[in-house]
């Protein structure tokens, strides 16, 4: 059963874009979360939830080019504990949003969407290949 979530918040450091060994293009950043509440005339910050957030492919690419640090996002995919032992033998563990979706959140600014142009390869026919067909001429 896969943990999908919903969240908003603030890009909370720079993007970090890479390309591993075997081309897979990756992006990753943290996000925080900062819910406010109205008490005695006033909006006060409770404690910001910080949680990591990881792209993978295109979607990866797109993020690297769109988002900025301190920009308001909404970000959608499937929650995940990453694991790993430091040099002491410590166990740690954080949350991470695997995301399938991130986007600006337009409740709070605007935004422009730009298509991306895919490229796709085309084999390029050998120098001595002739055509597949006669050549058709065209009545007048």
């Amino acid at each position: 059963m896969e943990m999908t979530v919903t969240m908003t918040g603030n890009v909370g450091s720079e993007v970090e874009h890479r390309v591993t060994r075997t081309g897979l293009a990756t992006a990753s950043f943290r996000m925080a979360c900062t819910p406010r509440v109205y008490k005695d005339g006033e909006w006060h910050d409770q404690t910001t939830t910080w949680i990591g957030v990881e792209c993978f492919r295109g979607l990866a690419d797109n993020v690297a080019s769109s988002l900025g640090k301190g920009e308001p996002i909404v970000v959608q995919g499937r929650m995940r504990t990453r694991s790993w032992t430091d040099t002491n033998g410590a166990l740690h563990e954080r949350l991470v949003i695997e995301a399938t979706a991130v986007g600006h959140d337009l409740n709070r600014g605007t935004s422009a969407f730009r298509r991306v142009q895919r490229t796709i390869a085309v084999a390029e026919p050998e120098p001595d290949a002739q055509p597949d067909s006669d050549p058709v001429e065209l009545a007048s």
